[in-house]
């Protein structure tokens, strides 16, 4: 099988580690990173984090001109960087190349601009891209079904420094038609990635489903996860949701 070749746009924090999933993986060969800033222009992302050979060819945001995608072809497009990168692919998009976007948070304008690219290739919008989250945001509501009047609070955990109430979490909430100031409880210490617990309080029993991202490294490897689902598909706006939705009706046991 040959190897899916793969454009990244985003080295910081969490795009290092997801450049890093992405170079350990076998099935991808590492084309290209953008960065906002010029920093380590056209060096290597392989060796810049400790590999001795080179993959991944870092361009700043400067860089990507009409003829950059044409230049750098490449088959997929991951986005970890922020949410104005859109405004940078819709040449990628018009050339086929799919694209998988981990934003957390767009404005109207943005995401406009990734639903239109979605008419021209298949486009894979997931602003937390894990496969342990998706699949609880699905049981969840499997869960509620089964059991409609269970009391039902979110709990989200996060790093000291995260102010704002976590997206997945307001997202559990619509997904649930919960009230996200009423059921939304937010903790906010050292030490943790991130964490979402999800209580069904129920007449002499509590069920609760949780997942903890542990290592940042879970995101690259739902990245690849998604690619590899994607590349297969056509024209059309996609997401995570979608994916574990399919394969949870797929490989439900029948008694």
């Amino acid at each position: 099988m040959n190897k899916i070749k793969v454009g990244i746009f985003g080295f910081g924090r969490t795009g290092k580690v997801v450049v890093n999933e992405f170079i350990k993986d076998g099935n991808f060969t590492l084309n290209w990173v953008v960065r906002r800033t010029q920093d380590e222009n056209h060096k290597y992302a392989s060796t810049l984090l400790g590999y001795e050979h080179k993959e991944g060819e870092i361009f700043s945001i400067d860089d990507i001109d009409n003829l950059f995608y044409k230049k750098n072809n490449v088959d997929v497009i991951i986005d970890f960087a922020n949410s104005k990168a859109v405004q940078f692919y819709k040449n990628a998009a018009d050339n086929g190349i799919k694209i998988i976007s981990a934003i957390s948070k767009y404005e109207d304008s943005d995401y406009k601009l990734l639903e239109d690219m979605s008419l021209s290739t298949a486009v894979l919008y997931s602003p937390n891209i894990t496969l342990g989250i998706n699949f609880l945001l699905i049981a969840s509501q499997v869960l509620q079904k089964i059991a409609p009047h269970a009391d039902i609070e979110i709990i989200e955990e996060h790093f000291r420094e995260k102010q704002e109430i976590s997206g997945t979490a307001k997202k559990i909430a619509r997904a649930l038609e919960l009230n996200q100031e009423q059921h939304i409880n937010s903790i906010r210490v050292g030490g943790i990635v991130g964490k979402h617990e999800i209580v069904f309080g129920l007449p002499n029993q509590t069920i609760r489903l949780t997942h903890e991202s542990i290592n940042r490294a879970a995101f690259g490897q739902g990245a690849i996860f998604a690619a590899k689902w994607l590349i297969n598909q056509s024209n059309g706006l996609y997401s995570m949701e979608q994916i574990i939705s399919d394969m949870f009706m797929k490989n439900t046991p029948v008694y």
